[in-house]
This record gives C-alpha cells, structure tokens and sequence, in this order.
C-alpha cells in the first residue's frame, strides 16, 4: 500500500511541475527533386539537437525535438559528396567541418537560413527565413498548432534562375548578397551605414524582397519579415510548391510591434546580404552569439529564461484521475 501512495505522489509532483511537457517538434520535409542535406547549428547557450547535419533524401522527413528556449538556425546543403565514413563536401550551404555533422559550424554563404529561438520574450517562439547570408534553394517554415501568428514564411521561388550574373557564385547553384559580392559599406550596413536610418534597401534585395516577399531581405527588414507564435511546433519544407503554400505566402502583414535590431556584420544586398543576421526582438533585437562565433538575429535576443506554461487543463485533469484512483485504492482497503 505504501508503494501506491509513494507511486502516485510521484505522478502528483510530475504533474503539478507541468515537466510532462514535451518541448518544441521540428519537422524536416525535402520535397526537392533531389536530396538535400539539412544543417543545424545551435546558438551558443543552447544544446545540440539529435544530430547537427544528416541526408534528406527526395520525399523524406525527420524530426527533431528542442528544449524550451532553444535558439538556433537549420539551413538545406545540395550537391553533396560523402562518403561511407560521412567524410565529403557540399556545393552550397557547406558548414565546413568535412563531414555530414557540422559540429558546431554554420553555413557558408550563399545559403538560404531558417532562425529560431524558442520562449524568448513574452513566452513566444520567434522565426524567420533569411537571404541576408545569400540564397541557395526555396525553404518555408510552418507553424502546426499554437496560437498567436503563427504564419507561414519562406521563400517559395527558385532565386537562382533571377540572380544577376554579379551575385551569381561560382559553379551556379546559390546566389550571393551584394554584401558578400561587392563588400562595401552600404552592401553591408557597416560602418557609416551600420544603423536602420543609414542602411537602405539596395536594387538587389528589393528585387528580392518583391519575389519573397516574407523573407529577410536585408539587415534591418525587420518589420515584415519576423515572425512570432506561441507554443507550436514547425516544419521546415525544402522546395515548397503546392497551391495552398503559395495562396498563403503574399504579402505579409507589418509586424510594427517588433523593434529593429542591430546588425553584427556583414549584410544586405541581393539575394541580401551575407555575413551575420540580426533583426529583431520584442525587447532588445541585439542577437545572440552562435556556436561557431557568428551572430544571430536580434530575433533571438530576448528572455529565453522562461520556461513554455503547461496546459494547466490538462494538469487538472491529470490531477483528478490521479486523486480519484488514490481515494479508489484506498476504499478497497
């Protein structure tokens, strides 16, 4: 009897901690007509995921699971070569490290970046799709469940058949930011230009910009490129082409709530710009470090110290059978 009373204090203390739930899905789908090789790199003060690269292959899926306050950004490598020890390199988005886990190291530019940080401020999970760092393939993000936004965002069209020839990288397949391809100034809000009034939009990423509309265009495309839901999970689509995607991917509402942040290196330009993301934030948009010593978007910044709230129905209702199958237990004494 005294086990049974010590088994449901237990349940009891579980359930009332709310650490019954589970933390943030995302959900990985290539429906490229080729495979894809998906990176993650987590910020600095976050853990890993499950893994920090891996083979995608046309049709797939995988899922991974984060904690709450987890911040960090997943990007797709094409034209991949490995080998049976995973030792190889990819043509665009390669993270360096010489093999299929990253290891801690980001993409290298050109390449098409979705960004994340779970929980920040207010208790809300902040997304993005960025072209500042360039652009290699089409990538949206969708929220399943939670409330709040909670809208789609990406970029559904295939930029390398508009880049200019100047941004064009070598061997095709991805297309830079004017940043990374002229490395001035203006390109790259620094400098003079490293504030929101001095760093415009350039011919380039406005072209963008028009074409995906949603997605980060520049360093300081803030206002309608960031977006914000509480307690969803996410799936990252790779090559996105159906109907409905496309219907819900117009021009996005003016997110006026969010406050710029600052950019930590070089941005802006074409496909925008390459170099470090910022954007921003409720609170502060002054970004986070990433593993590998980049920076990531201001959108990360916030207080990601608070935990997700359980859903204190379902606590209740938990807590209920728990009692009833006590008080059961101890009648049939």
């Amino acid at each position: 009897m005294m086990d049974s009373i010590k088994l449901y204090t237990i349940v009891v203390l579980f359930v009332l901690s709310g650490e019954y739930v589970s933390g943030t899905t995302f959900t990985f789908v290539n429906k490229c007509d080729y495979t894809v090789w998906p990176g993650i790199l987590a910020g600095a003060s976050s853990p890993k995921l499950d893994s920090t690269g891996f083979e995608l292959q046309n049709g797939g899926t995988r899922t991974f699971q984060a904690p709450s306050g987890w911040s960090g950004r997943f990007w797709g490598r094409t034209n991949c070569n490995f080998d049976g020890a995973g030792q190889g390199t990819c043509a665009t988005g390669d993270c360096g490290s010489g093999t299929m886990e990253c290891n801690g190291s980001g993409a290298t530019p050109p390449a098409t970046l979705a960004e994340f940080t779970l929980n920040g401020s207010g208790g809300q999970d902040f997304y993005d799709v960025s072209l500042v760092d360039g652009y290699n393939l089409p990538m949206i993000v969708e929220s399943n469940g939670g409330s709040g936004g909670c809208q789609t965002t990406g970029c559904l069209v295939d930029l390398n058949k508009r880049c200019p020839s100047e941004l064009m990288a070598e061997g095709g397949g991805a297309c830079k930011s004017a940043c990374e391809a002229f490395g001035t100034p203006e390109y790259c809000c620094s400098g003079e230009f490293g504030t929101p009034d001095k760093c415009k939009p350039s011919m380039y990423s406005e072209a963008f910009k028009s074409a995906c509309p949603r997605a980060y265009s520049y360093a300081y495309d803030d206002a309608t490129s960031t977006f914000t839901c509480s307690g969803g999970d996410y799936t990252i689509t790779f090559c996105p082409s159906s109907p409905s995607q496309k219907s819900s991917m117009g021009t996005p509402t003016s997110n006026m709530g969010a406050t710029p942040g600052t950019e930590a290196g070089p941005v802006a330009g074409a496909v925008t710009g390459s170099g470090t993301d910022t954007g921003m934030g409720t609170n502060t948009g002054t970004g986070s470090l990433m593993a590998d010593g980049s920076w990531f978007a201001g959108l990360a910044s916030g207080d990601s110290t608070n935990t997700r709230h359980p859903n204190f129905g379902l606590q209740l209702a938990l807590l209920f059978i728990v009692i009833t199958s006590l008080a059961t237990s101890l009648f049939n004494l």
